[in-house]
C-alpha cells in the first residue's frame, strides 16, 4: 500500500490525540508499540479522523480490519499464537511485517503493536465518503 491522501490527517489526529511533536509521528511508526497509544487513545484517534476526513470507524472495525474476519479460532492458534492463515491476512493489512520473522512467535493479542499510522491511513481511504480525500 502506498501514500494516500489520509496520511497527513491521520498524522494529525495522533499528534493531537497523543500530545506528541509532528516529527515523532511518522508513518511508519507503531501506534501502540513506538507511540504509546493505550486503548482509550485509539478512541480519541478515530473520533478526530472522523471530524478531519468523515470516515467513521469504529474500535470493533480497527479489529475486523485487522483481523480480516477470520474466526478467532482460526486466526490463532490452540497456544495463542497468530496461525499461518492470520499471519497471510496481516501481510495484506500491513504490508510491513515479515511474515518469516513472525511464525509461531507473533502472541494474537498483540497483534495491534504492529499497526502503523500508515496502516491506519489506508484504512481511512476504505472508510471515507466518496469524493473526499
Amino acid at each position: 500500500m502506498s501514500d494516500n491522501n489520509y496520511l497527513p490527517a491521520v498524522q494529525d489526529a495522533v499528534v493531537e490525540a497523543l500530545g506528541l511533536e509532528t516529527e515523532e509521528v511518522t508513518p511508519d511508526s507503531t501506534l501502540t508499540g513506538d507511540l504509546g497509544a493505550e486503548s482509550i487513545d485509539l478512541l480519541d484517534i478515530l473520533f478526530r479522523i472522523e471530524r478531519a476526513t468523515g470516515a467513521k470507524i469504529q474500535a470493533s472495525d480497527l479489529a475486523d480490519h485487522i483481523q480480516g474476519g477470520i474466526p478467532d479460532a482460526e486466526f490463532g492458534t490452540d497456544d495463542d499464537m497468530v496461525s499461518d492463515l492470520g499471519l497471510a491476512h496481516l501481510q495484506a493489512v500491513m504490508p510491513q511485517i515479515h511474515i518469516a520473522d513472525l511464525v509461531g512467535k507473533l502472541p494474537a493479542d498483540e497483534v495491534i503493536s504492529l499497526f502503523t499510522v500508515r496502516n491506519l491511513a489506508d484504512m481511512v481511504t476504505r472508510f471515507a465518503p466518496l469524493g473526499s480525500g
